[in-house]
């Protein structure tokens, strides 16, 4: 059993890559409902409407899709130095940056599989203008009212050559624990979730099939109740958004679920979690084998092909890689 550090408190915010600007703006805050609150260049800041800080999405324009970076936030300034330290130990440090608005000093860094994240302590709460101020003064902003309404981001899945390797570094390194898992038969961990507080997860990583190292599966946002992601299908549908799979309900973590592609082709999952804790101090990984996996999600529904194949940045290999890998069906990436 692996205990809690504690150092990390949640995740902060993500930047994502659009080559389809204007689109994707347009998907994050007319469809999802997130909230404009600042741009530099090429990148715009947004925010859902529960998050107490700053920004949880920065959108960048680049030349194709995908993810730049993931920011934690520390649990306090010795917690930051902490884990700094342990990561330049790790041998995968990447050195000091000036914080995106509403932060402050921020460490960066990447995890075996390339990907960048970053921590941060210092970081200015929001304070809405008084057309966003709330009824309630217990909550950052007022409700959207248009769109999704999303709440929260809520958690990132990488794509990773390795996907235990990388989970170890997050456990040995950040502090975090693996609340579950899938183990194929051949011994091989294809995919770990894993947690920093309370709440089930917070990153997840999944064998890449296509073999490549630092893609994307997706990125998350929650909702206040299970039926928002039943009204977030018809938005989707009525607004000619792609709906990949869903609404199920997840075996892994039990998710209730809903996956879209934004018009820049990254997917985006829209997630009800909310009522699912890791309380238990003494937290046992939960295995899944890949018989229980080739079932399908917890409805009996078999996972499709693209969930496996599709990736971003794309790789055109991808989807004839999948065709010859040993124990496929029916896995989950909640």
């Amino acid at each position: 059993m692996t205990a809690l550090l504690h150092d990390i408190a949640h995740i902060g915010h993500v930047e994502l890559l659009t080559p389809e600007p204007e689109r994707s703006l347009w998907f994050f805050t007319e469809i999802l409902g997130l909230t404009r609150c600042g741009a530099d260049g090429d990148s715009v800041y947004l925010r859902t409407y529960d998050d107490y800080e700053h920004h949880s999405l920065t959108l960048t324009a680049h030349r194709t899709p995908g993810i730049r970076a993931t920011s934690l936030r520390a649990s306090s300034q010795e917690a930051l130095e902490r884990r700094v330290l342990a990561v330049k130990d790790a041998g995968l440090g990447l050195g000091w940056r000036d914080g995106e608005p509403g932060r402050g000093p921020t460490y960066a860094f990447h995890d075996p599989d390339g990907h960048e994240l970053r921590i941060y302590w210092e970081s200015q709460w929001y304070e809405a203008p008084p057309e966003l101020r709330p009824a309630l003064k217990n909550q950052p902003q007022a409700f959207p009212g248009h769109g999704v309404g999303v709440r929260r981001l809520d958690h990132i899945n990488f794509l990773a050559a390795e996907a235990a390797a990388n989970g170890a570094f997050v456990r040995d390194v950040l502090g975090a624990r693996v609340t579950e898992q899938i183990m194929l038969d051949s011994g091989r961990i294809s995919a770990q979730w894993l947690h920093f507080a309370n709440k089930s997860y917070d990153l997840v990583y999944t064998d890449d099939w296509s073999g490549a190292s630092g893609r994307l599966h997706h990125i998350a946002f929650a909702t206040n109740t299970r039926e928002d992601i039943l009204r977030a299908a018809d938005i989707c549908l009525e607004n000619g958004v792609f709906i990949e799979t869903g609404p199920h309900k997840h075996a892994i973590q039990q998710t209730f679920f809903l996956y879209v592609y934004e018009p820049g082709g990254n997917r985006i999952e829209l997630c009800n979690p909310l009522t699912r804790l890791i309380l238990a101090p003494d937290w046992r990984t939960i295995t899944w084998t890949e018989a229980e996996r080739a079932k399908g999600q917890a409805w009996g529904l078999k996972t499709i092909p693209s969930f496996h194949s599709h990736g971003t940045p794309p790789i055109q290999a991808a989807e004839s890689a999948v065709d010859d890998q040993p124990g496929r069906d029916g896995g989950d990436a909640a």
